[in-house]
């Protein structure tokens, strides 16, 4: 999502802090016009450690970086920016989930300190929904004059109808965390009356929730219509988008619900919960149900199913409504508000 952003961006507005080898190599990737070379070692590909290294950096190393570099304001599409050396920052919230959803972890203190410090010390808060800025505003108290809310997008050379029969697999692209919701997930295929009908539930899988979810299927009797696949390329997700039956996101909230913006551009029939930003990504071209019902999800899921109206709904609106999702239009917006800001 942050590359995605920033091609949207103008480089010589936006220099992009791009990692790279330490030390260089001659198969080291060039790094891009305009860009601002930093380690390598700050991704969270790296784990805890390179998360640590990522904030240790952040607060002691970036503030002189960007003062050589005569940059008056930092722009980060994460809740991360220094707090103590007067950098002014624009910073993106995707959403409170660590806070209203909190887990025993070593991250918990970043979300419940550090984070709403950034977020109510910063310039501008971007928010990727009116979800997200309410809760933002609702929940830590950051004023609304500071909130911008901003709309994710899509690539649609990547995204798109490929004309291909659906068949009867109902889709969830999701990871396997308690608010995804994916207990009552399991319980509503169950409830399905349609026997070809599949599940097939893709994304990282939990070492303590998936065995319990993996389990929960076999008790219901559901687990031989079960695919459970941690992980899918590019192309096998393109795939699966225009070959399902449907694209189901339960999950009890989203700060925005990329799956079902995905699936819209793909033509395929959705079923989103109604929470969070869900309703306001999707509008009328998906079918919404209230994500603690089962019975409810899973009638919503026969009815993609068995109708074909919806199906030809969801081809037409889907596409048409994922159009309003662009990534030029975000770049226009936040290369205004920029302009406005230095």
């Amino acid at each position: 999502m942050a590359r995605d952003l920033v091609a949207a961006l103008d480089p010589a507005l936006v220099p992009l802090l791009e990692p790279t080898a330490d030390p260089p190599g001659e198969d080291a990737p060039r790094l891009r016009p305009h860009s601002i070379p930093i380690p390598a070692n700050l991704s969270p590909a790296d784990g805890r450690k390179g998360h640590l290294r990522r904030l240790l950096w952040t607060q002691n190393q970036l503030p002189t970086l960007l003062k050589a570099q005569g940059s008056p304001l930092l722009v980060s599409p994460l809740p991360e920016a220094p707090l103590l050396r007067g950098v002014r920052s624009v910073v993106l919230a995707h959403d409170l989930l660590p806070l209203r959803y909190p887990q025993p972890s070593p991250l918990l203190a970043y979300h419940l300190a550090y984070v709403p410090l950034v977020l109510h010390r910063a310039t501008r808060v971007l928010c990727n929904s009116e979800a997200t800025a309410q809760e933002v505003h609702g929940r830590l108290g950051v004023p609304l004059r500071r909130l911008i809310t901003i709309r994710l997008g899509f690539d649609p050379r990547e995204l798109r109808p490929l004309g291909l029969e659906r068949g009867a697999e109902v889709l969830v692209l999701s990871r396997h965390d308690p608010h995804k919701n994916l207990v009552r997930m399991l319980q509503a295929f169950a409830l399905l009356r349609d026997p070809e009908a599949t599940l097939h539930l893709v994304g990282p899988h939990n070492a303590r929730l998936t065995p319990r979810l993996q389990a929960l299927a076999r008790d219901l009797g559901i687990d031989h219509r079960c695919q459970w696949s941690p992980w899918v390329s590019d192309h096998e997700r393109l795939l699966l988008l225009n070959r399902c039956g449907v694209l189901v996101i339960p999950s009890l909230w989203e700060g925005f619900g990329l799956p079902a913006l995905e699936a819209m551009a793909c033509g395929a029939p959705v079923v989103a919960a109604r929470a969070g930003a869900l309703p306001e990504v999707v509008g009328d071209a998906a079918l919404l149900v209230d994500p603690r019902q089962p019975a409810a999800i899973a009638d919503a899921i026969g009815s993609c199913l068995r109708e074909p109206a919806l199906a030809r709904h969801a081809a037409v609106e889907g596409p048409r409504r994922a159009a309003r999702f662009s990534w030029a239009e975000t770049g226009i917006q936040l290369t205004q508000l920029l302009h406005d800001l230095v």
